[in-house]
């Protein structure tokens, strides 16, 4: 399969799952970014007629509309072979994702999405990297809230202490100084079928403990990694800290990255990421506070009727989510401590200006997207990449000018 060339698709980028709560938001953000017959030619696509031309008509996205169901095999070949690149945003990946992976992977169309499902993201890494390769289709996982900052900061940290101390970071540790925004019933179904998966085969949790799980193969074991799992008093800010719900798949993302770079921060280089709650009593006392809620309600949902109630009547459902006003009060401030094999440290920050997982994920996934068109296969060929490593640091530049996020160097 030759890899597709504008001249050979009709499109530039299809949105999958465009009536998605996400994927509204993105349709917004990109007929705010390029219009509905600029320098992008692009499409919407989902499995019901009516709530596309909804979408339309509330988002402004007055494109070409693609009815096709995600677990039609035949549909999605060919809405693969109809575009150059494919966004999907239909969560839960692992129960409606697969059929368009494959056919990305199959048919040379490059491919992007805002999973956070890390045993999915395994599944299709193992089931159809060489058919990526082989067709040039360039597929990037985990392009929103999980895990571009994590990835981005931690490749952007290093090339930070390679230029000021020539040698780059053993050790990387993010904490999530600060963060504003709500949850959507998508992300909530993701972390339930999640759930789900474990309790159906105890033996992922293997796989989900394993912080080297989307390395790729021959790389899946390493040097023991530091985790947040209880409060706990920093040594890299100084402060105490809780665990972070998302490091489970943004330090998996990382190892990757580490991995397809060829490891160049050293065998045993280490990251982790957890909550920093300040200092002192109260400092404690609010990490006490958040490890306790994330235990208790893991803890809750691992039970099945406490599960189908938590699913029923509490949690949001799917296709809802932080409203306009509430995504755009939203903001996230991370910041990364690296350290040198010789004890010297860096500092560095990654800021956004929008509901992490909504607003400011929505820039994320259409810039990557954007991004990975102007890639040269040269330079990136075939194969399944993460966001530092398919995209660079081009696409800091890129996120910079138009998503609202800031890279800075802080000593």
């Amino acid at each position: 399969m030759t890899p597709a060339s504008k001249s050979s698709r009709t499109y530039d980028v299809v949105v999958f799952g465009a009536t998605s709560f996400v994927g509204q938001i993105l349709c917004r953000y990109l007929v705010e970014r390029h219009g509905c017959d600029g320098d992008l030619t692009w499409a919407i696509a989902g499995r019901s007629r009516e709530k596309l031309a909804s979408v339309a008509a509330e988002t402004g996205a007055l494109v070409p509309q693609i009815v096709a169901d995600a677990s039609d095999g035949e549909a999605m070949d060919s809405l693969a072979l109809s575009t150059r690149l494919v966004v999907s945003t239909v969560g839960p990946y692992a129960l409606y994702g697969s059929p368009l992976v494959a056919a990305a992977a199959k048919n040379g169309t490059d491919y992007c999405d805002l999973t956070g499902e890390s045993l999915w993201m395994q599944r299709m890494i193992d089931a159809h990297q060489d058919a990526a390769v082989a067709s040039g289709a360039r597929i990037v996982h985990a392009c929103g809230f999980d895990s571009v900052p994590s990835d981005l900061g931690v490749w952007f940290t290093q090339q930070y202490a390679l230029d000021v101390l020539g040698v780059p970071c053993v050790r990387i540790s993010m904490r999530v100084k600060a963060m504003k925004g709500g949850a959507s019933g998508g992300t909530i179904a993701s972390m339930m079928n999640l759930v789900e998966e474990v309790a159906a085969d105890p033996a992922l949790r293997k796989v989900l403990a394993n912080p080297f799980a989307l390395a790729p193969q021959g790389m899946r074991t390493g040097v023991k990694q530091p985790e947040v799992t209880l409060p706990t008093r920093d040594e890299a800010s100084g402060e105490w800290v809780a665990p972070f719900v998302m490091a489970a798949v943004n330090t998996r993302v990382v190892h990757r990255s580490h991995g397809l770079l060829g490891r160049p921060w050293g065998e045993n280089f280490t990251y982790d990421e957890a909550m920093s709650t300040g200092a002192g009593p109260l400092g404690a006392v609010k990490a006490s506070v958040v490890a306790g809620s994330l235990a208790g309600f893991l803890g809750v949902s691992a039970i099945p009727p406490a599960r189908r109630l938590l699913n029923d009547r509490i949690l949001p459902q799917p296709g809802t989510g932080p409203s306009p006003s509430a995504q755009e009060q939203g903001f996230f401030d991370l910041q990364f401590y690296g350290t040198t094999a010789d004890g010297q440290q860096v500092q560095t920050r990654v800021t956004g200006d929008r509901d992490p997982g909504y607003g400011s994920t929505a820039k994320m996934l259409g810039e990557a997207a954007w991004r990975l068109l102007q890639v040269d296969r040269a330079d990136v060929g075939g194969g399944f990449w993460t966001p530092a490593t398919a995209l660079g640091g081009p696409f800091i530049e890129t996120l910079e000018n138009h998503a609202g996020l800031r890279f800075a160097r802080l000593g």
